[in-house]
């Protein structure tokens, strides 16, 4: 989308309303004038609505990969324009817990419209006391349950979804601590038992 000429766009500030009353009636100081108002005209919509083009609720289509980039956001041009959007103004909470078991299952929930449980916490050990023997060995990975969710559920269309399992992956894989190693295990349901 171009912004650099909106024919029959008029300008909010015409120049030559702004001169000296010397050039009121000149025809040729208006008619110069009036071109440099129709190149001139975007430019001062696009300032009168600066604030529109840095919300991502309403900012233009195109301005999304922009705002998605100042922001970390992750961003498909191929995902729905709701999508994307939702995911440049979540971009700050899911950062606050990104490598998380929460920022996992909010980021896969958001971005691919899967529920996921995630247990095992990938083998970080630590101690409070100085040269102390370290707690015993953690689980050396992570389990990533996903699954979709059922037809007529909150978050579905009401139609049978399904997992396309190698994205998971690769959203696992990208937002996973460098660290820790991931295993993803697509269910056909949401697991039963003593984990839920």
């Amino acid at each position: 989308m171009s912004r650099a000429a909106v024919p029959g766009l008029p300008s909010r500030h015409p120049i030559g309303e702004q001169l000296p009353a010397l050039y009121a009636d000149d025809d040729f100081a208006q008619r110069f004038t009036a071109g440099l108002d129709t190149v001139l005209a975007p430019v001062f919509t696009t300032l009168d609505n600066l604030p529109s083009y840095l919300d991502p609720r309403l900012a233009p289509a195109d301005f999304l990969s922009w705002l998605a980039s100042w922001v970390g956001s992750l961003d498909d041009p191929r995902w729905p324009v709701e999508l994307r959007r939702e995911a440049v103004a979540r971009a700050v909470e899911l950062h606050r817990w990104r490598g998380t078991r929460r920022g996992l299952v909010e980021a896969l929930r958001l971005v691919l419209g899967v529920s996921a449980e995630v247990s095992g916490d990938g083998g970080a050990t630590w101690s409070r006391t100085a040269g102390a023997d370290l707690p015993p060995a953690p689980a050396e990975e992570v389990l990533v349950r996903v699954w979709a969710p059922q037809a007529g559920s909150a978050g579905s269309a009401g139609a049978v979804n399904t997992v396309d399992a190698d994205r998971v992956r690769a959203l696992v894989r990208t937002l996973c601590p460098v660290h820790t190693v991931c295993r993803v295990e697509v269910l056909p349901g949401p697991p039963t038992g003593e984990g839920r």
